[in-house]
């Protein structure tokens, strides 16, 4: 039986997350162990697994900083392997070669399933071994899997993309779209909720076209539904829909289904027409500004985020404004904010890119706009009673200040202080409590800024945790 260790570094997107729990539990069916932070510390590792990111430029840059420091731990401990996989392994695995001859196993997100078979190889042969494919031949889905969280669980929906955004290498690396059957979804949550998880997130590059591919245009508000049958799940959120496919009867299901989460993640990239078309963009924002409007009609309390990309090429001071102001209308309560990235490969990257200085004034301008509705926004939770999943507790820090962390029904962070007296929750418990200070991107909630005991209630709304 395999004894070896291994460490998974993780770059980009909740769905390399997911594929990298499924390379654990790839891994662990093997024999492996993962490694403990000392061993880490010490660089005392078997094996290391970088999955990789291609969607910005500063990911790829770190990737080959790390696999340099790797080079130097693999010098002092030859038996160690290092292995590459992911999204820029499936783009560039001849120039990771070139620049890291080093490296023992490239493996695509198409052939996840392959890293055991790499590693023997080049363990045997004493050279570098690849295995890309363009098609996806095997779900990681279907793999073994490890997951990071008990209480909480990514669940694939579908892999890939079909549309054509001029910024985006992700068609390119992930391949076309393909759907998981719907009861293939629906097995694999009962079982994470069976195995005691409260909380799943629905994973997908564009889950609300999730059913197109069989013309079934309403595939995912039925996912949905079906997602509020299964006993013992708690909560249920999806990430990312695409504005052009999002559909009347999702906004209806959401509201009307109680484990699913008033929460929305919904890439807006530009709030200038003119450039939303040299994306290839398929909406405008009017058709973006309506599904916003419906879905706080429908949910007054719903969470929407976003990303943006600044900077795009050819974007003017008059479409930079245009995104202002419909950020200003939006009212994010929170935005991932970009400054344009080309990639190489894609058909913006061949276009007349904007001067850095000026990309970077507007960035900065961007966000501070966003930053303070940012701030408004969590104001709003101060004195307000919200429902927290607890995901992390026993922290050095957690212990001096009697804190734990966990996200409220809108997915924002909660640090909450336990009273004097009262047991600590533990991960996979429910807290209500009192929002007591709103920090930048975190509510907190502790009895003793409170005027009176009346005013606060901390309390367990579940037995169900995990030691």
């Amino acid at each position: 039986m395999n004894n070896k260790t291994y460490m998974i570094h993780t770059l980009g997107c909740q769905m390399n997350i997911a594929d990298s729990e499924h390379i654990a539990g790839l891994l662990e069916a093997q024999g492996y162990q993962k490694a403990t932070d000392q061993q880490i510390h010490d660089k005392d590792v078997d094996l290391v697994v970088m999955n990789t990111c291609a969607v910005r430029q500063n990911a790829t840059e770190r990737m080959y900083g790390t696999l340099g420091q790797w080079h130097r731990y693999k010098l002092k401990n030859p038996q160690m392997q290092i292995a590459v996989g992911g999204c820029m392994a499936q783009k560039d695995k001849d120039l990771i070669l070139k620049k890291a001859p080093w490296v023992d196993a490239i493996f695509g997100t198409h052939t996840i399933d392959q890293l055991p078979q790499l590693l023997n190889s080049a363990r045997e042969t004493h050279q570098s071994q690849t295995s890309i494919q363009e098609a996806l031949s095997v779900f990681p889905s279907d793999l073994p899997i490890k997951r990071g969280q008990k209480a909480s669980a990514w669940v694939s929906i579908s892999m890939g993309c079909n549309n054509t955004c001029t910024f985006c290498i992700v068609p390119a690396v992930r391949g076309r779209e393909r759907d998981r059957s719907e009861e293939d979804v629906l097995q694999e949550i009962r079982r994470v909720v069976q195995n005691g998880a409260k909380e799943v997130t629905l994973l997908g590059q564009n889950v609300n076209s999730y059913g197109y591919s069989t013309g079934n245009r309403h595939a995912f508000a039925h996912l949905l539904h079906e997602c509020g049958t299964i006993d013992g799940l708690e909560r249920v959120r999806f990430t990312s829909p695409h504005p052009a496919a999002f559909t009347d009867d999702v906004i209806e299901t959401m509201a009307a289904t109680p484990n699913i989460m008033h929460q929305l993640h919904m890439p807006l990239q530009s709030g200038s027409d003119r450039i939303l078309r040299a994306m290839h963009r398929s909406y405008r924002t009017k058709r973006y500004m309506d599904i916003l409007h419906k879905v706080r009609e429908a949910m007054p309390d719903a969470c929407i985020t976003t990303d943006i990309i600044v900077g795009f090429p050819g974007e003017t001071e008059e479409d930079f404004q245009d995104t202002l102001n419909i950020v200003q209308q939006a009212r994010f309560t929170s935005a991932y904010i970009f400054e344009y990235s080309p990639r190489p490969g894609t058909v913006a990257a061949t276009m007349e890119q904007v001067p850095s200085d000026i990309l970077t004034d507007r960035f900065n301008r961007l966000l501070a706009v966003q930053e303070k509705i940012t701030e408004e926004e969590m104001h709003r939770f101060l004195g307000k009673t919200v429902e927290v999943l607890v995901s992390a507790v026993g922290g050095r820090k957690d212990q001096e200040t009697h804190r734990v962390t966990g996200r409220e029904r809108g997915g924002l962070l909660v640090h909450i202080t336990i009273p004097e007296g009262q047991t600590m929750p533990r991960v996979g418990q429910f807290v209500r409590c009192t929002i007591t200070q709103s920090g930048s991107h975190y509510l907190i909630s502790d009895p003793s800024q409170l005027e009176s005991d009346n005013e606060h209630c901390v309390y367990q709304l579940s037995d169900t945790s995990w030691e």
